[in-house]
């Protein structure tokens, strides 16, 4: 009786199965940018209320940080909402290095909701029934945008990253995003950066793009060096490194000043708008986050990004404004004019160049309305 030997299984896996692996893998690293991203965004919410309420005590006693005062560098308080904000943007940090930035960003719509109800509380900053709905908007987007998210590239070394950044499409987005940052930091801001919230959250969120394609890079780095491929050798990675540090300090310094001169409510949610839409803008020049995806995944995501957009609008619309800072009740009313009174009690107008000749006191037209 002959025996037939049995066929050893096949150790080659089929491309149904290698599909499946790769699909589970994809889900998992996904899975865990968007825990990450949500602990990022708790603690980042957070920090917007410790810093202003440190901004706050440290202005008592000193200059403004809007006016150029560090006094707040003293502040106890500040440093404490220094910290929860470095903790959050570790987390935030990491989370891009499992998920693209389509995904990670745009789940910062959940720091808003935190520093919303906690401005309600502790600046008492009130939350209307409408800002309600605009943090309910908030979280359903962030939920489309999850269920649509798109897939992470896979990238071997930092040589590939630079590749990307070099890209004449992504060279001239950095370029235009220099060029901008320098015109508002340099004419905008001594001009309309007291009265127009814009000019600092402009310049955070435009520079912001490129702080999270050059953390990106670092992340990945750091994680193929922790994995036996040494990356540091590479002058790319420092080049990165220097970038975003660079830009780090720069969004820090202009976040400050605006958190300092606008109400934390409008400031949250602008910012959040303006730096969201250009770092998707950014990741699909030089990552190409989108390619490859359905019209209809596309297409989705959108509407969860405008749902999103939506309720911060929201936000920002039902919440109370600052009052504006005052220093005296005799401010003119235009910087070019003010009244006086002569000693024959005779209305005049002063130019701003003129002089006063024997006034008794400058006083505002509408004081005794």
């Amino acid at each position: 009786m002959s025996v037939v030997p049995a066929l050893a299984p096949s150790s080659t896996p089929s491309p149904n199965h290698l599909a499946i692996l790769a699909s589970a893998q994809m889900y998992s690293s996904n899975l865990k940018g968007f825990i990450l991203a949500v602990v990022s965004s708790a603690f980042i919410g957070s920090s917007f209320i410790i810093k202003k309420k440190g901004l706050k005590r440290a202005g008592v006693s000193g200059p403004r940080a809007s006016v150029g005062g560090y006094g707040y560098l003293l502040e106890p308080l500040w440093w404490i909402g220094m910290i929860t904000m470095v903790v959050g943007e570790i987390a935030n940090f990491v989370a891009y290095i499992y998920a693209p930035a389509g995904l990670v960003t745009p789940l910062g719509a959940l720091s808003i909701i935190v520093s919303a109800v906690l401005a309600h509380f502790l600046l008492k900053e009130k939350l209307q029934k409408m800002g309600m709905l605009g943090c309910l908007l908030c979280i359903v987007g962030s939920t489309v945008i999850v269920l649509h998210s798109p897939k992470e590239r896979s990238l071997s070394s930092v040589e590939e990253i630079w590749e990307l950044a070099i890209q004449p499409a992504f060279l001239l987005y950095t370029a235009s995003v220099v060029a901008v940052t320098l015109v508002l930091i340099l004419y905008c801001s001594p001009r309309y950066g007291q009265t127009n919230i814009l000019i600092y959250v402009g310049i955070c969120s435009i520079i912001g793009s490129l702080t999270v394609m050059s953390v990106k890079a670092i992340g990945i780095a750091i994680k193929l060096t922790l994995e036996g491929t040494n990356q540091l050798k590479y002058f790319q990675t420092w080049i990165f490194g220097m970038v975003a540090v660079t830009c780090i300090i720069t969004q820090l310094n202009y976040l400050n000043m605006a958190l300092d001169t606008f109400n934390t409510a409008l400031v949250s949610p602008i910012y959040y708008a303006m730096f969201t839409s250009f770092t998707i803008f950014a990741s699909a020049i030089m990552f190409k986050d989108y390619s490859g995806q359905s019209v209809t995944s596309i297409a989705s995501e959108l509407c969860g990004f405008i749902t999103v957009l939506s309720g911060t609008a929201i936000l920002h619309s039902t919440r109370e404004p600052d009052p504006p800072l005052i220093t005296d009740l005799y401010t003119p009313l235009s910087p070019k004019v003010s009244w006086y009174i002569q000693s024959n009690g005779e209305w005049k107008q002063k130019d701003e160049d003129g002089s006063t000749p024997n006034f008794i006191t400058i006083l505002r037209p509408d004081y005794f309305k």
